[in-house]
């Protein structure tokens, strides 16, 4: 089994489609706090659909309580990043490996990046010619 790892998610519909992912694939999803949104927001439900009640979702205070709650050490978890260099093309996952995504305006916060190895860091591949903005023109992690 993989997990999904949401650090202080903050768009409902994008939480509910994970949730929808993770009740389809057998995923463990694990929600870090703060979250921007109720767990019972309408847009969360409605992205959910009806898997709210398959997916297997755990909520964590803050990410060190994370960590105590999986007993896993930063290590063991791949951070999707625009700072990373790899692919997850050319990462041999294996089960419990632990997938860390950040907010989607701020992305994964530096403090908790600087946790997890360098090569761990991974960027999922886009097309040339993408917007700006969701690249972090300004030099802000956006979407990772």
């Amino acid at each position: 089994m993989f997990h999904i790892v949401l650090v202080h998610p903050e768009i409902p519909p994008n939480t509910g489609n994970v949730i929808r992912l993770c009740a389809n694939t057998g995923w463990q999803l694990h929600l870090v706090e703060p979250l921007a949104f109720s767990m019972e927001d309408k847009q969360l439900r409605r992205a959910g659909l009806d898997y709210h009640e398959t997916a297997r979702v755990k909520r964590h205070a803050n990410w060190q309580a994370f960590l105590e709650a999986e007993s896993i050490t930063a290590d063991q978890c791949f951070a999707l990043t625009t700072k990373g260099t790899r692919s997850p093309y050319d990462v041999a996952f294996k089960p419990g490996s632990y997938l860390v995504f950040g907010s989607e305006t701020k992305g994964l916060p530096e403090t908790i990046r600087a946790q997890i190895p360098t090569p761990n860091w991974l960027r999922l591949p886009m097309k040339d010619g993408q917007p700006p903005d969701h690249h972090g023109r300004d030099g802000v992690e956006r979407g990772a």
